[in-house]
């Protein structure tokens, strides 16, 4: 049986930090983003009885193992061993963007791609929550990674969401735009790589112990408000819209700086300052920060421009993906 699932990664606009239960169990949590049209495609494919190995998994290494426990891989390792899959397997894994410390949610997209393609193998149909919850469950519950849960819901989900977080519910409303103000927004959105890789979990630890402490509640509750202001102008979409969004984004990255020293360097409030100069509307440091790419919002006539000043760091224009994690191919030999 083969089987290949696309799982998008996501931008997160406002509202990140209070989609941590550490926070939204004692002080309402929300978050705006969206997923993007940039993807990890995983294809498995079971084995047949003459290979010396029973997984092979490909991704930015490769593993050929006997059993589930010589695993390196943790995601793929512990969801095997949670379902108990009998299954031997080869697994590919291909990105269209670097996948390890993008602040783009790809840990969160590579564990709901995988689950989404152990289900299929299962002959299981999750729902999106479902696929979402189990995601949560397997990365904080199994891992015990220091992530939120805003990435999980946008690589099942897809599309531009708000997500509501109170205790232990959860409520989606997806943003209603029109067809005119989404074209504006992804023909305006780039990605500016910074060149610096970071692993989330780590510069999460820090924020997550201040959050613990309430000392930076009055920051967090600021980036809550900003997600109601957010949706408005989306759904609104009144003249200059788009220049306040972008206003938005900094003043969000500016308050972001402030929660812990990892947040931000050097390196990374001089690309931010030059993006800016560049006529962007505004700029935010994806994910969790200390690396990865900037957002930014721009005149599509200035990306060349702004291509040219930040060289050779690449920009890349990117779009929202209205599907989510897709089962895209599914045989049974």
């Amino acid at each position: 049986m083969l089987t290949v699932t696309r799982t998008p990664l996501r931008v997160s606009l406002f509202g990140g930090g209070t989609d941590y239960p550490e926070y939204f169990e004692r002080e309402p949590g929300a978050v705006v983003g969206m997923a993007i049209d940039k993807y990890i495609i995983i294809a498995a494919l079971g084995l047949v009885g003459c290979q010396d190995y029973n997984y092979r998994l490909s991704y930015s290494k490769l593993e050929h193992c006997q059993n589930v426990f010589e695993i390196e891989h943790p995601v793929v390792r512990e969801v095997l061993r949670h379902f108990d899959l009998s299954h031997r397997l080869d697994v590919s894994v291909i990105s269209d963007l670097p996948a390890a410390g993008s602040g783009l949610g790809s840990s969160s997209a590579f564990t709901v791609g995988f689950l989404r393609t152990v289900y299929a193998l299962l002959g299981q149909k999750p729902t999106k929550i479902e696929l979402s919850k189990k995601a949560i469950e397997v990365e904080r519950d199994i891992l015990c990674e220091n992530v939120g849960v805003q990435d999980q819901l946008h690589a099942a989900f897809g599309g531009i969401n708000r997500f509501d977080f109170s205790g232990s519910a959860i409520r989606i409303s997806p943003l209603q735009m029109t067809s005119a103000t989404l074209r504006q927004l992804n023909a305006s959105m780039v990605l500016v790589h910074t060149g610096i890789a970071r692993r989330a979990t780590t510069t999460v630890a820090a924020q997550i112990a201040v959050t613990r402490t309430r000392a930076i509640d009055r920051e967090l509750s600021e980036l809550y408000r900003l997600v109601a202001e957010c949706v408005s102008l989306l759904e609104c979409g009144a003249p200059g819209w788009l220049t306040q969004l972008g206003e938005m984004l900094s003043a969000s990255w500016k308050i972001k700086r402030t929660l812990s020293p990892d947040v931000s360097n050097a390196v990374l409030d001089d690309l931010f300052e030059t993006i800016v100069a560049s006529g962007a509307y505004g700029a935010k440091l994806c994910g969790a920060g200390g690396g990865g790419f900037f957002l930014a919002l721009i005149d599509p006539e200035r990306i060349p421009g702004l291509a040219e000043r930040v060289a050779p760091l690449s920009v890349i224009p990117i779009s929202v993906d209205v599907d989510g994690s897709t089962l895209i191919y599914c045989q049974s030999r």
